[in-house]
C-alpha cells in the first residue's frame, strides 16, 4: 500500500486574526501537499477554519461564541474553504490538476462502526481516484457532546483509521519547549519523545491564538492518540519551501513522537478510542502488569472492585490502584457478575458464576493506554 501523510493545518495558519481566509498562505500550504503528492505519498488534509473563514462573511464583528452563530459562521466558511483549496490545487498535477474532496465528520461517526466504516470506504476510493480528501469537523450539525474539541483530535483518529505512515500537526511554533520560548528565549526545544508523561503535558499551554481552539496540550494529547494506534507524530512549524518534505523524512522543525506500537485494526480502533465506556474496572497490580507487560487477558483474581452498570459486549475503562487508565477492552461478564467473582480464582469462578467466557476482558479485545 502506498504510505499516507496526514497533515493537520489550524485555522491560526490559514486565517487572519480579524478573519478570513488568507489566500496566500492556503495556496502555500497547498504547494507543500502537492510535493508529497509529487513524491508518491497518498495526502490526506485535515483542516480547521471554516468558523474563522466565514464570521465575517456573514457579518460578525468578531468570532461567536454561541453555539447556533458558530454553526451558521461555519455553514458560510466551509464553501469559502473548500473553494479556496480547490481553487490553489488545481495549479499542480496533470489534467487539471490535484482533486480535492469534502470529508464532514462527527465524534458520533467515530462511535458507530458502520459510519466509520463507510467513510473509511469513501476515502480509500478517493485515493484511488488521486484526490486529496479534505476533512473538517461538521460543526453546522455537531453539538458539545459530539463534537472533537478540537481538529487536532480528529486529526489523530483520521491518521489511525487510514494507517498513515506520519501525522503531520502544523502550528506557529517549531515543537515543544521546555519552557514558552514567548517568554524565556531560553528554553529548550524537545527534538524526540518516544513516552508522553504527565510532566510532558504539563509543559503545553493554552491556546495562542484568538481564531484557533486548539493549544499545544491538545496537540500532544494528539500525539498520543495517534502512538497508540501505531501512528508516529511531528508537532511543528512548515514556514518555507521544502518544509514539509523535511517534515516527513524526520528533519522537520517541530518535535517528533515516535512509537514502537503497530497499526491497530478497525475493532481495536473503535473499542480504544471511539467506543463509548459504560463502567470501570479496577485492578491490583499484578493484573496491570498481566495487561500492559504480558500481553495477558483480565482474569476476576486481579479485580479489586468495579463502577458502572454494564453488560457482557460492553466497552468497560480498566483503571489501575492509582486510579490511572491503563486501557479499554469489551467485557465478558455483566456487572453483578463481576461483583460476584471479583478476587476469586478461576476454580471459584466457575462455581458460582456461568460465563461464556472466564476472561473478564480478552486480550484480543482489550487495548492498552500504556506509553
Amino acid at each position: 500500500m502506498t504510505e499516507r501523510i496526514v497533515v493537520k493545518i489550524g485555522s491560526s495558519s490559514l486565517t487572519s486574526d480579524e478573519g478570513g481566509l488568507n489566500r496566500e498562505r492556503i495556496a502555500f500550504f497547498s504547494r507543500e501537499l502537492a510535493s508529497l503528492y509529487d513524491a508518491g505519498y497518498q495526502v490526506l488534509l485535515v483542516t480547521s477554519g471554516a468558523v474563522a473563514a466565514g464570521f465575517r462573511k456573514i457579518g460578525y464583528r468578531s468570532r461567536p461564541k454561541l453555539v447556533h452563530e458558530k454553526q451558521a459562521a461555519a455553514a458560510v466558511g466551509q464553501a469559502l474553504l473548500m473553494q479556496a483549496y480547490q481553487e490553489a490545487f488545481s495549479a499542480y498535477g496533470t489534467s487539471g490538476g490535484i482533486g480535492v474532496a469534502q470529508i464532514l465528520l462527527t465524534r458520533a461517526d467515530f462511535s458507530n462502526r458502520r459510519r466509520i466504516q463507510n467513510a473509511l470506504m469513501t476515502i480509500e476510493e478517493l485515493l484511488e481516484q488521486r484526490t486529496v480528501p479534505v476533512v473538517n469537523e461538521n460543526d453546522t450539525v455537531a453539538t458539545d457532546e459530539l463534537k472533537f474539541g478540537d481538529n487536532d483530535t480528529l486529526s489523530a483518529l483520521v491518521a489511525n483509521l487510514v494507517k498513515a505512515k506520519r501525522l503531520l500537526i502544523l502550528t506557529d511554533t517549531d515543537g515543544l519547549y521546555t519552557e514558552d520560548p514567548r517568554i524565556n528565549p531560553e528554553a529548550i526545544r524537545i527534538d524526540r519523545v518516544e513516552v508522553i508523561s504527565e510532566d510532558l503535558v504539563k509543559l503545553a499551554g493554552g491556546s495562542g491564538s484568538s481564531v484557533g481552539t486548539g493549544g499545544m496540550r491538545s496537540k500532544i494529547e494528539a500525539a498520543r492518540i495517534a502512538m497508540r494506534g501505531g501512528v508516529p507524530a511531528f508537532i511543528g512549524r512548515v514556514l518555507e519551501p521544502g518544509d514539509m518534505q523535511l517534515a516527513v523524512e524526520g528533519g522537520g522543525k517541530g518535535t517528533y513522537f515516535d512509537t514502537s506500537l503497530h497499526n491497530l485494526p478497525m475493532k481495536k480502533q473503535w473499542v480504544g478510542f471511539h467506543s463509548h465506556t459504560q463502567g470501570r474496572i479496577i485492578v491490583d497490580e499484578g493484573a496491570e502488569k498481566a495487561l500492559l507487560q504480558g500481553g495477558k487477558s483480565l482474569l476476576p483474581a486481579g479485580i479489586r472492585e468495579i463502577e458502572g452498570e454494564f453488560h457482557p459486549g460492553d466497552v468497560v475503562e480498566v483503571v489501575n490502584l492509582q486510579q490511572q487508565t491503563i486501557g479499554r477492552g469489551v467485557v465478558n461478564y455483566a456487572a453483578w457478575q463481576i461483583q460476584a467473582v471479583a478476587g476469586l480464582s478461576t476454580q471459584e469462578v466457575r462455581r458460582r458464576v456461568e460465563v461464556n467466557r472466564i476472561e473478564v476482558i480478552h486480550r484480543d479485545e482489550w487495548v492498552s493506554f500504556s506509553g
